[in-house]
């Protein structure tokens, strides 16, 4: 079993920055996808970012030139660089992580509140 675990989420002045980082219990080079996706109160878990075993990223429409998804594979982690954050990107983060095999694997999550 895969675990994921989130850090980094906190509170954030709109226009601000924070970084979210997944580490991976494996070797992430074992993953076929790492990804990132979020939820607001109310609202469905939607994709945030994701990038491929072999590097292709991709982005939800709503973040597109102000988040950055990357992974250091020495490290096992994956990494979201959020900036020119606004108050609807708060919400819970979660990592994600397809295995070979092509499993789900979730982290616990981690809040991020953007607030003046």
């Amino acid at each position: 079993q895969v675990h994921l675990v989130e850090s980094g989420g906190g509170l954030v002045q709109p226009g601000g920055s924070l970084r979210l980082s997944c580490v991976v219990s494996v070797n992430i080079f074992n993953m076929n996808r790492m990804a990132w996706y979020r939820q607001a109160p109310g609202k469905q878990r939607e994709l945030v970012a994701l990038i491929t075993r072999g590097g292709f990223t991709n982005y939800g429409n709503s973040v597109k030139g102000r988040f950055t998804i990357s992974r250091d594979n020495a490290k096992n982690t994956v990494y979201l660089q959020m900036n020119s954050l606004k108050p609807e990107d708060a919400a819970v983060y979660y990592c994600h992580g397809l295995n070979s095999d092509n499993d789900d694997n979730w982290g616990q999550g981690t809040q991020v509140t953007v607030s003046s």
